[in-house]
């Protein structure tokens, strides 16, 4: 993915994320000249974040644990449900590859596979 040149055609945003999620799709095909399957990606990823913004908001209202029928407090299942879709962001950001190049001077190893700079 490099970034964008002129200004084609825009990519429709997806009508179901939320505002904020809308926003950050559209500032990101607007930089980014993405192919087809870079946007099922970028739309992939705003999904996850929002799904993680909707468990943060359920754990907000109802706490992190429920006491389950014998009393004993467990994970409430939204818990999962924002660190798994934290994770597929992650995952999906990597993927894309829209952060800039490491500085020359980064002390960490290369990457293994995925995009490449």
């Amino acid at each position: 993915m490099t970034p964008k040149r002129s200004k084609p055609d825009r990519i429709p945003t997806p009508r179901h994320l939320s505002p904020a999620s809308k926003r950050w799709f559209r500032q990101v095909s607007d930089n980014y000249a993405l192919e087809p399957h870079h946007v099922r990606l970028l739309t992939l990823a705003a999904e996850s974040w929002d799904r993680a913004a909707m468990a943060r908001e359920s754990i907000a209202k109802n706490g992190l644990v429920y006491k389950d029928k014998f009393g004993n407090p467990r994970a409430r299942p939204e818990v999962a449900v924002e660190r798994d879709s934290r994770l597929a962001f992650a995952r999906l950001l990597r993927e894309l590859g829209l952060d800039a190049a490491p500085p020359p001077d980064a002390q960490r190893p290369p990457r293994v596979g995925g995009w490449k700079y």
